[in-house]
């Protein structure tokens, strides 16, 4: 394989994976759910993982100062964001590091603002953590000005700012929405928590997957204001598809915020995989060929998508993403019932996520996954138009 031109496996070689996208349903099930890409590992991550394996260098994860380095370099590459790298720590997962600065930020009872439809786990993150969860949903608007068919409630966001929270959790790209960010939306923000004395805790999973058309801005590049606010969790679970290796990295960028982290649990770093961290530290460092490549074949994708939508159900509602790899459909028009997941599932042997599970106005929604081969994506079209 060569990282400057990905080749998806055949179908039948992906059913012989282990991870939740290929067990959870039997093999007459097409499954395009779970958030993780059917791309061959990028080579310096598989260079780092076998060395290590062949070594039988397996043990704890302890210092690595090559990850806020390595992560310094990407950022300052791909983003122009001058990270300090004695900034950015470890965590297993980015549901681990939300949770665990949650806990810093927000006691029990106290309200912390989403904006729905998002990221299922946004709500366990909240249930585990015990906070108050206040909800101001984006709104539906065929006139946004991004072409992603929903724009910001500013005023109930305003409203919710001025009603006491403590904690904004920002899904910055947004899952499942494909909206990026603009810079004014980010400084926005930012003015918001700053005078209502606020904290942003900015997921930036998705954000190396950003297509061209877009900028992506990282929350904490924005200066002072935000440094005093802001927090940025990430990971190269998204990016590289490399979820299983477990490591996530929170990144602050004052020294004032930096110290407030202090207050993390010790043992957080200590969770993450010796090999996730290696891995993450290959993908910031060495994997731009990689990455490229696979916007490259993901851009195709999300057109691909758009052009079978137009020439085969016509009446399903889609926006191209402007990130990842995560199409939202409307399929509103379709009279599927209630649950058009699951008639989907039943009826065309296709399985998507139900839009419910990222909010109430996502139930005739569902979210596609096309970070896989051409002829998977087009078989799944296929098999939907056949049972309509």
């Amino acid at each position: 394989m060569s990282d400057r031109q990905i080749s998806v496996p055949s179908l039948a070689e992906l059913q012989t994976h282990r991870s939740e996208k290929w067990r959870a349903f039997p093999h007459e099930i097409l499954p395009l759910p779970v958030a993780e890409m059917d791309f061959p590992v990028a080579e310096p991550i598989r260079e780092v993982i076998l060395q290590m394996v062949n070594k039988s260098d397996l043990g704890y994860l302890g210092s690595i100062p090559e990850m806020g380095t390595a992560f310094a370099g990407f950022a300052k590459r791909r983003w122009h964001w001058d990270v300090e790298p004695n900034y950015v720590r470890i965590a297993t997962d980015v549901g681990v590091a939300v949770v665990e600065v949650l806990r810093v930020f927000a006691q029990p009872g106290e309200k912390v603002l989403i904006s729905s439809p998002v990221y299922q786990n946004f709500y366990t993150w909240i249930r585990e953590t015990k906070v108050e969860m206040i909800d101001v949903p984006f709104k539906t608007d065929s006139k946004a000005s991004d072409g992603t068919g929903w724009s910001h409630d500013w005023d109930g966001i305003e409203k919710a700012y001025q009603s006491g929270i403590k904690v904004h959790l920002l899904c910055s790209p947004h899952n499942p929405l494909g909206k990026v960010y603009t810079k004014e939306d980010l400084q926005r923000i930012t003015a918001l928590a700053k005078k209502n004395n606020v904290i942003v805790i900015s997921d930036e999973i998705h954000a190396p997957l950003t297509f061209k058309e877009s900028q992506f801005i990282p929350f904490l590049s924005l200066g002072a204001d935000a440094a005093e606010v802001g927090i940025c969790v990430t990971a190269a679970s998204k990016g590289w598809n490399i979820a299983g290796l477990k490591c996530a990295i929170i990144v602050s960028q004052s020294e004032k915020m930096h110290e407030q982290l202090n207050n993390l649990a010790p043992a957080m770093h200590y969770r993450a995989s010796l090999l996730g961290a290696f891995a993450t530290v290959a993908a910031f460092e060495s994997g731009d060929i990689w990455l490229d490549s696979a916007l490259e074949l993901l851009d195709q994708n999300r057109k691909l998508v758009a052009n079978l939508v137009s020439s085969r159900i016509p009446a399903i509602g889609y926006n191209l993403p402007h990130c990842s790899y995560l199409a939202w459909l409307d399929l509103s028009q379709l009279n599927l019932g209630d649950d058009p997941c699951a008639a989907l599932v039943e009826r065309a042997k296709v399985a998507f996520n139900p839009g419910h599970i990222y909010g109430a106005l996502g139930k005739d929604y569902a979210r596609l996954n096309f970070a896989t081969s051409p002829a998977i994506i087009t078989e799944a079209f296929d098999r939907i138009a056949s049972v309509l």
